[in-house]
């Protein structure tokens, strides 16, 4: 089968353009440039379990090579996780149906390596896809030459595969999709062993681990064997800081996206020739080694050494790591957007001297926290988790609503379990479905019955209780009027609410959220301007109101959390104000402080989650809630 174009892929074109530019345009590929702005479309932090975020770093913005999670459990915690990564080469697979399925695989299983997984542990499962085979020899022969690939590094590496998913339907009249077998590869791991591709410092050497192959591009198996063997043990005994796969791009788009994620920049050793900077050398990993590792102790050359400098010098040239992740995240930005244009104007910012805050008069040895479940609702298990660890007694309680009667029922048990409780916490989720009349509707009006809204007003008014709301439980609080005015009222055009974010879409990101009031007991424990790496996933989370009523919540100090950048100020700009909130106001309270609403996740936290992403991510807001009773 001969490749459209007529070359062999696999081998990188003759350029006589300059370097910068043959830089640029590999980075500018489809199958290269950022796809941020997809990837944050889904939720990547539920379940307070991702060891790794998608995209890693201070800047958050280098890939992963593997979906890393560890296993959920109820109880406890475990280091025990998985691995997930997928390789597939849509142009090699259709100059040759058989390599491009062999480096799926070799891809796939070198990502998991790169990751902290080990081979002995790996298996494979596939998704097929070619098209409709009629009667013509040359499309019968692609599916099985593909599968003649995938079974030979199974063979030759020891791995099982069990079935995927597979058509011989992709034809539309003349139009036929390439020869397609992506191959996912899947192990446990250790999650303590798991490493992200981010650089994470300078001065530190790092060396290309590549496999040979012979003339038709068959790889050498025993070294294939070796090399993973030698990275997973160089990566268990803690030698390695970062790694990557050499893909499309070559090494010159693999070394550009381990330098954006944390602005480090990398100086090559030698003169190096453009086939090593651009081929697809498929199967090799680039490691950054810790400063006294020796580089010659791994199977491997030496390609040069981390900087300081935010750029990459090679061949006497110099390309700054900014003009180069502009290049990178541009061609996809007007199909899958992660900025748009916001008007830069002044952003209030005002931090009181911090309130003495009163302890309650309610006193409790284990607070009980109440974590009703609506149709929608999916954090309940984080948030009972992040009580628990803090102290508290919590209780799930599944709102019923199949018929009238089981509505009914469930409305009576709410108020009672109000009643007996210090903490009422509204999880986050998409209370059904924010569609229609937006997010929050359904627990608004649960919350809007006679009897469950008086059990709450006696929570907070004569009971001294606290009540939270994080994400879809903020928006619920919003929309009763707990939030802002601490009290159940309709709502009016005037009044602050939360709306669609800028994009236009959800949003799944890390973002960095400052304490600018403890008037509330939830910020006790967070000290006056202190800075958190927080998890947001939402689609409806752009807090605005008019200038009067967003000046009085500051006036009282009832704007509690802002959205802010790097340098600690609060912005309005994306993505540091990832849904374009007015005055970056993330969270607010009551005017008493005892109700706290906020759109980051500060419940998915735990021990091994989110390590690509540097920074403080554990905001003591359920150890200050429980504190609030016990002291």
């Amino acid at each position: 089968v001969v490749h459209p174009s007529g070359r062999n892929p696999l081998q990188p074109k003759e350029e006589s353009i300059p370097l910068k530019t043959q830089w640029e345009e590999r980075l500018s590929e489809l199958n290269v440039c950022s796809q941020k702005g997809l990837v944050e479309r889904f939720d990547s932090t539920i379940g307070a379990g991702s060891v790794l975020h998608p995209f890693g770093g201070a800047e958050r913005i280098t890939p992963t090579e593997a979906m890393a999670a560890k296993i959920p459990v109820l109880e406890g915690d475990t280091r025990t996780g998985t691995l997930m990564s997928f390789g597939f080469h849509p142009d090699v697979a259709s100059w040759s149906p058989f390599h491009g399925a062999m480096f799926a695989v070799i891809e796939s299983v070198s990502r998991l390596v790169a990751t902290g997984g080990r081979l002995e542990d790996t298996y494979l499962t596939f998704q097929e896809y070619f098209e409709k085979l009629r009667g013509e020899p040359t499309r019968w022969g692609k599916p099985f030459a593909a599968l003649l690939g995938a079974w030979l590094v199974q063979k030759e590496l020891g791995i099982a595969a069990i079935g995927g998913k597979d058509s011989m339907s992709g034809t539309f009249k003349d139009m036929d999709v390439p020869p397609t077998l992506v191959s996912f590869a899947v192990c446990p791991v250790d999650v303590s062993r798991v490493i992200s591709p981010d650089f994470k410092g300078a001065g530190h050497p790092v060396v290309r681990v590549s496999i040979p192959k012979d003339a038709d591009g068959t790889p050498d198996w025993a070294v294939v064997k070796n090399n993973y063997t030698a990275i997973s043990q160089a990566i268990a005994r803690g030698d390695v800081l970062a790694a990557s796969v050499v893909r499309e791009g070559g090494a010159a788009a693999a070394i550009s996206k381990m330098c954006f994620g944390n602005n480090i920049g990398f100086k090559f050793a030698r003169e190096t020739g453009r086939e090593s900077l651009f081929a697809r050398d498929f199967g090799a990993i680039l490691l950054e080694l810790n400063p006294g590792v020796d580089p010659s102790a791994l199977p491997g050359e030496l390609m040069g050494e981390t900087s300081s400098d935010p750029e990459i010098t090679v061949n006497g040239d110099t390309f700054p790591i900014g003009r180069l992740r502009q290049v990178w995240e541009a061609p996809l930005e007007s199909v899958f957007p992660t900025k748009v244009p916001v008007a830069d104007q002044p952003v209030h910012l005002q931090m009181f001297e911090p309130h003495t805050i009163r302890k309650s008069s309610t006193k409790a040895a284990r607070p009980r926290v109440l974590i009703p479940v609506f149709p929608g609702t999916n954090c309940e298990y984080d948030s009972a988790r992040a009580f628990e660890a803090a102290g508290a007694e919590t209780e799930i309680f599944v709102i019923r609503n199949r018929s009238h009667a089981e509505i009914e029922e469930s409305l009576l048990a709410l108020e009672k379990k109000i009643d007996n409780s210090q903490i009422l916490m509204l999880a986050g989720g998409f209370s059904a479905g924010d569609e229609p009349g937006g997010s929050g509707k359904f627990i608004a009006s649960v919350f809007r019955n006679e009897r469950v809204a008086e059990a709450t007003r006696r929570l907070y008014k004569e009971r001294d209780g606290l009540i939270l709301g994080i994400c879809n439980g903020f928006q619920a609080l919003v929309k009763l009027g707990l939030l802002p005015y601490g009290r159940i009222q309709p709502m009016a055009a005037e009044h602050p609410s939360l709306t669609v974010n800028h994009l236009g879409r959800h949003v799944s990101c890390y973002v960095r959220t400052k304490v600018v009031s403890r008037l509330s007991p939830w910020l006790s424990d967070c000290p006056l301007g202190a800075e958190y790496l927080i998890p947001v996933s939402h689609g409806e989370g752009r807090f605005v109101g008019s200038q009067e009523a967003l000046a009085k919540l500051f006036q009282d100090d009832q704007v509690a959390t802002q959205y802010v950048d790097a340098n600690g100020k609060p912005t309005l700009q994306l993505p540091e104000n990832p849904n374009g909130s007015m005055q970056a106001i993330e969270g607010v309270t009551s005017p008493c402080g005892r109700i706290y609403g906020k759109m980051g996740h500060s419940e998915r936290v735990g021990s091994h989650v989110g390590i690509n992403i540097p920074g403080d991510k554990v905001q003591p807001i359920f150890a200050s809630g429980v504190k609030y009773f016990t002291e």
